[in-house]
């Protein structure tokens, strides 16, 4: 469980990285998932629903193929689905949305290979929840979304990592048609890289502004990212989990 201290700085920095949430061999077991993963990827000649999973890719001529992104995962890969639904995210995710009961929303891979040209604009997450539309609702008036991203590789400003805005998240939804966000929103200065270990996990809101450029490293950048919301509050349907997968989180004992 988070301490108080977690939970105040998670709230005053608009997220939290958690070192070690995974262990080493539980690591493995997503490494060879999302190995597989990107096997089946490899094969495709465009984005395609296959066992569940919604696997976003864009082949180009003489380049690498794009990953943009693997939606529910847990779909063609069951163990990043009990992954995904681990108390180790769970429990956390539910301490800062105010009760036990959840609705799962996202469980994606996301892979970023050198020179494969993926980048993430900055952006808050509460775009794609729908927030300020009838589709999603802020039950408990602090963005009732928490996202939990658990990082396969060792990642860092090199290899595409992330890049936070701290305390960004207290100006609240920032209204946009097309999820970028508008000039003098954020200064990118007040970015800060975020660097992490396999294993390592970070949790932030809905509101934090947070984005990643190109992979121009020499090793891979693979992350697991899973998003809950408060019950009542999505409306929207998701590839895999409809409008959310009911979860209960439990506490187990060290």
């Amino acid at each position: 469980m988070l301490t108080e201290a977690q939970v105040r700085e998670f709230f005053d920095a608009g997220y939290l990285v958690l070192r070690g949430t995974f262990t080493a061999e539980e690591v493995r077991t997503a490494d060879a998932a999302f190995r597989r993963l990107e096997a089946r990827a490899q094969v495709l000649a465009e984005s395609a629903l296959v066992e569940g999973s919604l696997f976003v890719v864009e082949r180009r001529a003489e380049r690498p193929l794009r990953i943009e992104r693997i939606v529910w995962c847990g779909g063609a890969e069951p163990e990043l689905g009990r992954l995904g639904r681990s108390p180790k995210l769970t429990v956390p995710a539910s301490q800062l949305l105010g009760g036990p009961e959840m609705d799962q929303l996202i469980n994606q891979a996301h892979i970023k290979n050198p020179g494969d040209g993926v980048t993430f604009h900055f952006h808050q997450d509460s775009y794609h929840r729908r927030y300020g539309t009838e589709l999603f609702s802020d039950v408990n008036g602090r963005g009732s979304f928490v996202q939990t991203l658990t990082a396969i590789d060792a990642m860092n400003a090199d290899n595409g990592g992330l890049w936070v805005v701290p305390k960004s998240h207290l100006a609240g939804h920032i209204p946009t048609p097309d999820g970028r966000l508008p000039e003098g929103a954020f200064s990118r200065t007040d970015a800060v890289p975020l660097s992490v270990e396999a294993g390592d996990t970070i949790l932030f809101g809905p509101f934090t502004v947070h984005g990643s450029g190109l992979n121009a490293g020499t090793t891979p950048r693979r992350v697991f990212i899973n998003g809950f919301c408060c019950p009542g509050a999505n409306r929207r349907e998701y590839p895999g989990a409809g409008t959310g997968l009911r979860l209960k989180a439990i506490a187990r004992a060290a």
